[in-house]
């Protein structure tokens, strides 16, 4: 079990990048989760390349300042937003075309920024990450964001799930609908901004969806769900690191494709929906 151990028990950055990547495990999973039942997995896609300009514009200001760069991506993703839900409330346009259309002006606008002042290898950090030099800093931040994630979920649990089920009923009985769908972006932003300081814009949205997805083939309950979600995310990031470790791989996207081999497992093997289950049924116990 050396290979499994001694990275981790011997390397402190690969203790960092564990630690960053539980953080993100645990804070991210749940908002991939809602996205998942709300139907607004493409959403986190886009947010995640909406946060784009606004780190390069901190990147631009300060370099790669952590301080810079999440204050500039947290800004970016929330003007995205609140323009999208704009342009759908006073056009005729419907929300998830606005969301595709400010998405890739925003990525744009982003790559083009970076490549103003930097190389490309700090265009590539950007992009996809540097999971293997988080600092005291950047661990700081991604567990805060993980912390006040769990705790505001905790706290808008009923009304938000109330609106995964039946929106219209919710803001037939109370006020909270437009607050919590509000709030739900907002730790959308967050968490899309903490995978960033790890996996880079492409890759931050992959952590969030793809274990909520896997999820889904596991458990039926909303309970269920977020339990396995956080354990493929925690599975997915250490099978990443050790093949980054031990195969040279880029860390960002070998945990995402951990991630994806965990997901079509899921897909295939899982007790509730998967292919299995609906094309080779177990047989019922006769009584």
């Amino acid at each position: 079990m050396s290979w499994l151990i001694d990275p981790f028990a011997e390397f402190t950055f690969m203790q960092r990048a564990l630690l960053g990547c539980l953080a993100i495990s645990l804070g991210a999973t749940p908002v991939g989760v809602f996205l998942l039942l709300r139907r607004m997995s493409l959403t986190g896609d886009a947010m995640a390349h909406a946060i784009l300009p606004g780190a390069a514009v901190g990147y631009l200001v300060a370099g790669l300042n952590l301080g810079a760069m999440t204050l500039g991506g947290v800004v970016a993703g929330l003007i995205v937003a609140l323009l999208t839900g704009a342009v759908a409330r006073f056009t005729s346009l419907r929300e998830d075309a606005s969301l595709a259309a400010f998405y890739l002006i925003s990525l744009a606008l982003g790559v083009l920024l970076v490549s103003l002042k930097g190389s490309n290898v700090d265009l590539m950090h950007v992009l996809f990450g540097t999971v293997l030099a988080l600092d005291n800093a950047a661990l700081t931040m991604l567990c805060a964001i993980a912390t006040f994630t769990l705790v505001t979920l905790a706290l808008v649990f009923r009304p938000l799930v109330l609106e995964c089920a039946d929106p219209r009923f919710l803001a037939s009985v109370s006020r909270w609908s437009g607050p919590v769908h509000f709030i739900f972006l907002a730790l959308v932003v967050l968490n899309l901004v903490a995978g960033f300081q790890a996996l880079g814009t492409l890759m931050a949205v992959g952590i969030m969806i793809l274990p909520a997805a896997a999820a889904r083939f596991w458990a039926t309950s909303i309970g269920g769900m977020l339990a396995v979600a956080a354990t493929v995310a925690i599975a997915a990031s250490v099978a990443g690191l050790l093949a980054s470790y031990h195969a040279g791989l880029p860390s960002g996207p070998a945990i995402i494709l951990a991630a994806g081999t965990l997901y079509l497992l899921s897909l295939a093997f899982g007790p509730a929906g998967s292919l299995a289950a609906r094309y080779w049924p177990r047989p019922h116990l006769d009584a």
